[in-house]
């Protein structure tokens, strides 16, 4: 049986433009963990985050054939996300939060891959290191959080960000930088806090495709 795995991204849209759910299945399950990132981080939280990335990829699936190549298919959705995950924010402005609502959450799966893997201290200190930031990015005022997010998770441009939050160019800057800044405060004074020695470096965002390089934009 033919498979559509080899396949990329564009010519996966192709296909499922054309109508094979196969080549959609495999657009969404490459590109979910991503997503899923950029909603978690956005939404603080386990149950939002699933309730965005579900509205997402209903939108990714609905909008396929109005994707026109022009960005990558990555960008496209991970956009997609984003908007998904302010939409989100907006519905949980209009009800009721618990007080605890996203504390102590940790990304799928950190518990369960940290005690399976056979090298568990060096795993047990990324995932402690994944809480760690998931914990200080939840402090970083909303304001400075989303852009944030939206350019070190979902690798979108400043003027991408710009037109999904409405602001200006100068403001995203801002706002990543003063974001940034905050998250970096926050995730040393966590270190430090829980370590009572000298702070490890801490890689602020773990999903950030640039995570080994500076951003010079």
């Amino acid at each position: 049986m033919p498979t559509t795995d080899h396949l990329d991204d564009h010519a996966l849209v192709r296909a499922a433009v054309a109508g094979d759910r196969a080549a959609t299945d495999v657009l969404l399950r490459r590109h979910y963990d991503r997503m899923y990132a950029v909603c978690r981080r956005i939404t603080g939280n386990d149950a939002d985050a699933a309730d965005a990335a579900q509205e997402a990829m209903i939108a990714i699936v609905r909008g396929l054939a109005r994707f026109d190549g022009r960005s990558s298919f990555g960008t496209w959705a991970y956009r997609i996300a984003t908007n998904a995950s302010l939409d989100e924010l907006r519905r949980r402005r209009r009800r009721p939060t618990p007080a605890d609502a996203g504390r102590g959450d940790d990304l799928p799966g950190d518990h369960d891959a940290a005690t399976a893997d056979p090298d568990g201290e060096r795993r047990l200190d990324r995932v402690s290191d994944r809480m760690l930031v998931d914990d200080a990015l939840r402090r970083v005022p909303e304001e400075f959080r989303i852009p944030l997010v939206m350019r070190d998770v979902g690798d979108l441009d400043y003027a991408e960000i710009a037109a999904a939050l409405d602001v200006p160019v100068g403001t995203v800057k801002s706002r990543i930088a003063r974001g940034r800044a905050a998250l970096a405060q926050f995730a040393h004074a966590g270190n430090r806090g829980g370590s009572g020695g000298r702070p490890r470096r801490i890689d602020p965002l773990p999903d950030d495709p640039r995570a080994e390089r500076s951003d010079p934009r």
